[in-house]
């Protein structure tokens, strides 16, 4: 378990997560260290043989009870008479919902390997299937059932176990490619709606919010190799074991995340669940298509955005950029001298205001860029050149 102890009010939120087999295990890792949670992993579900066996027929919610909602009459001392309120033009708060679905769910799979099943999303008309690494890791048959009901053998064509992203093929064409948005244009409370297969049951639909963005979980897997996640999307659409490489879209019905962890006590959903980017599972699918070397750039910070606020409390000297909480030895800003305290203000002269900006930056260069670091070390401003590294997948800097 990887811990850090940031400054007070500066406290950066990383989930650290242990994958085993059938499930993962969470704990919350901030100043005051909290009991260890169980993270459910959407892509080890049972196969579908075990599953039948395993599982209850889902229980269904009886609305027909319920109480109305009383509407507010106006007051006696109007002799405006009441509106009455048409049923034929109600307004259906799920309509939103029910579009996305019609237009998303032709889009999601359910993987099928001898070890469990989980979702994916059909990337390209002509067979690509977009999934979580952990869903395929350590199978060697793949079936990839769609909404029609088909179900068709796959072959696997990379995957990227740093970043939890496969892709597969099916020998198929002409199918329902899922629309791409760009998560980087995702606001916090924003409409999600997550399509999978969690539990087996295929063509699941569940809503929520985007609740939080940048997100570190950290997971390690039985054998003890740690892989972290960064730049996650939050969100309190529900998601259990088999929604993992699954579609979570916005209210546009494009496709902004793939679903891959939740963070829960019992198991199931609580409403913490993680999605990777799409920017970030785009970049890397096509990495993995073309076979290009796939790039995890990285300088070896980890961070909190400075507020007005947090700045006059502490008596910092600026009063926006990104507070460096905990520098990775050996990393290239340990080697450039950059240490915890210091707030990062400017990469290659463009101003960056917050932890955001800063991961943005790095992120848009490549593995052996020379970039321009301008920082304050208290109230001594420096600039400094360094090379961007590769991220080892054990530590969750950026």
């Amino acid at each position: 378990m990887h811990r850090y102890s940031p400054i007070p009010l500066l406290s950066a939120l990383v989930l650290v997560a242990i994958i085993v087999t059938g499930c993962v295990t969470t704990s919350s890792a901030s100043t005051t260290p909290t009991a260890a949670a169980p993270v459910a992993n959407a892509g080890t579900t049972p196969p579908p043989a075990q599953l039948a066996a395993s599982t209850q027929a889902p229980t269904t919610n009886d609305s027909s009870a319920a109480t109305p909602i009383a509407v507010p009459q106006p007051s006696s001392d109007t002799t405006t008479p009441a509106a009455t309120a048409d049923p034929g033009t109600a307004i259906d708060p799920f309509a939103p919902v029910v579009n996305i679905v019609k237009q998303v769910q032709p889009s999601v799979v359910t993987v099928i390997t001898e070890n469990g099943l989980g979702s994916g999303i059909v990337y390209s008309a002509d067979g690509m299937i977009v999934t979580n690494n952990h869903v395929v890791a350590g199978a060697t048959s793949y079936t990839v059932a769609f909404a029609s009901g088909e179900q068709v053998p796959a072959t696997l064509v990379g995957t990227d176990p740093i970043g939890d992203v496969a892709v597969l093929k099916v020998d198929k064409t002409g199918l329902p490619a899922a629309q791409l948005g760009d998560s980087d244009r995702l606001v916090v409370g924003e409409l999600a709606v997550a399509v999978g297969s969690p539990l087996g049951f295929q063509q699941t639909v569940t809503s929520g919010v985007v609740s939080a963005l940048h997100r570190v979980v950290g997971a390690t897997d039985s054998g003890g190799t740690t892989t972290v996640l960064t730049d996650l999307i939050q969100t309190d659409a529900s998601i259990n074991e088999g929604n993992s490489g699954g579609a979570l879209c916005d209210g546009a019905a494009r496709l902004v995340g793939i679903n891959t962890l939740i963070a829960s006590q019992s198991g199931g959903s609580v409403g913490l669940g993680f999605a990777i980017p799409a920017n970030t599972a785009v970049q890397v699918a096509d990495d993995i298509i073309a076979h290009r070397p796939i790039s995890h750039p990285y300088i070896g910070v980890l961070g909190q955005t400075v507020t007005a606020g947090v700045s006059a409390h502490y008596k910092l000297a600026v009063v926006e950029g990104a507070y460096v909480t905990q520098v990775i030895p050996g990393s290239p800003a340990a080697k450039a001298g950059i240490k915890p305290g210091d707030i990062i203000v400017a990469i290659d002269g463009k101003p960056v205001k917050s932890m955001d900006d800063m991961v943005a930056a790095v992120r848009s260069h490549g593995i052996g860029d020379e970039i321009t670091v301008t920082y304050f070390q208290g109230t001594t401003k420096k600039t400094v050149s360094l090379t961007v590294g590769e991220k080892p997948s054990s530590v969750p800097a950026q």
